[in-house]
């Protein structure tokens, strides 16, 4: 069937789209022996929050020329994402069948789309996890980072990777301190209180994250995510799914790898691998409203390649109006969704930095607000 642009189907999914897009994803990243608990909650949480209809977890199976056949109206993009809802799944898997990648890979390639995440998918079922690895380089978001991008970074010298640290420059490091002279409750202003109340050291200086990452403390800030490391998935399904570049969705999948299945053993040039955290209570919630709410900020938009020192001296509730950030949902929120400033948005380990900063630089020790969640 051939489909012109005036035949597209351009309208949010309806209710019965959405029953075959659940029994597609499910069909395409399920094992044999069935869907697993977690990928259950992420399809049930997911496809609410970017559809409003609930999901059908129990329908039955599809084949990749039935769901190319459905999706035949759809566009490149759309049919993208529909790759990425089976990959996301499929990575929560551990261990990752090779079979499953392969009947991923059929869909892909009924639907038309390429997605290189199949690649590093396909090496963490095969072992191959030093390749994996590279591979998120290679194939994903940075795949077209060029030196020039480093500019809204603001660093005194190109990079030439980038997640590359550089733990001398002054000038830098002196930028991003001069932030603590603005007005209280700027966007720059409460970034410098989220690195103060964590011990979180400045790009520039020894023991700083590599200034790209630092850009998504912008986002934590920006989003209202707190720094545990359930919300750093939260922040990352927000940028990755507000940009519309498909090379966007390596950065969730990045994460989803380090700190719910362990693929990988560190990742950006900082993180350091965590297991079991997306599949908690209530994180596929908090995750699918992160995807939700970037979804719906108008346009795309590449968070990491934002200079946010042109927006650090406005408001912050001017910035989120800027970029249309809409409100967390009620569900996420009871999920245990938090901001920087509340409990449970700050680790016991993240306190204990902060407080020796404090103490190094002579002062009191401020978290602002924040606190570890009673449990922790």
């Amino acid at each position: 069937m051939t489909v012109t642009p005036d035949d597209l189907n351009q309208l949010p999914p309806d209710a019965a789209e959405v029953e075959v897009m659940s029994r597609a994803f499910l069909s395409a990243a399920a094992p044999m022996s069935g869907a697993t608990v977690t990928q259950r909650m992420l399809v049930e949480a997911t496809v609410p929050a970017m559809t409003g209809f609930a999901a059908t977890l129990d329908g039955p199976a599809i084949t990749p020329e039935e769901f190319a056949t459905f999706m035949v109206r759809r566009d490149d993009a759309f049919r993208s994402r529909m790759v990425q809802n089976m990959v996301f799944l499929a990575l929560v898997l551990r261990p990752l069948p090779t079979e499953v990648v392969e009947r991923i890979s059929a869909f892909a390639e009924a639907l038309h789309v390429r997605d290189d995440m199949l690649t590093v998918a396909l090496e963490f079922a095969t072992g191959n996890l030093g390749l994996a690895a590279i591979d998120f380089d290679r194939n994903g978001y940075t795949a077209a980072w060029h030196p020039e991008d480093a500019a809204a970074l603001h660093t005194a010298r190109a990079i030439d990777a980038p997640w590359q640290a550089d733990p001398s420059d002054p000038d830098l490091a002196a930028r991003w301190e001069a932030l603590e002279l603005l007005p209280e409750g700027t966007l720059g202003r409460r970034v410098t209180e989220l690195y103060r109340a964590r011990g979180f050291v400045y790009p520039g200086l020894p023991g700083s994250a590599p200034p790209l990452l630092a850009q998504h403390d912008w986002v934590h800030v920006l989003a209202d995510y707190g720094t545990t490391v359930e919300a750093e998935l939260e922040v990352f399904a927000f940028i990755a799914r507000s940009n519309d570049d498909p090379a966007g969705f390596s950065l969730l999948a990045m994460v989803v790898s380090l700190f719910e299945t362990g693929y990988l053993r560190s990742g950006a040039g900082l993180f350091e691998y965590s297991p079991g955290h997306l599949s908690r209570q209530g994180v596929a919630v908090r995750v699918a409203d992160a995807m939700r709410r970037g979804a719906l900020c108008p346009g795309s938009n590449d968070f990491l390649r934002v200079d946010w020192f042109a927006l650090a001296d406005l408001p912050v509730d001017e910035v989120r109006r800027r970029f249309g950030v809409p409100d967390k949902s009620a569900a996420a929120v009871a999920a245990g969704s938090v901001g920087p400033w509340e409990a449970g948005g700050i680790t016991p380990f993240q306190v204990d930095a902060g407080g020796m900063l404090a103490t190094r630089a002579g002062r009191p020790y401020d978290p602002y607000g924040a606190s570890p969640a009673p449990e922790e």
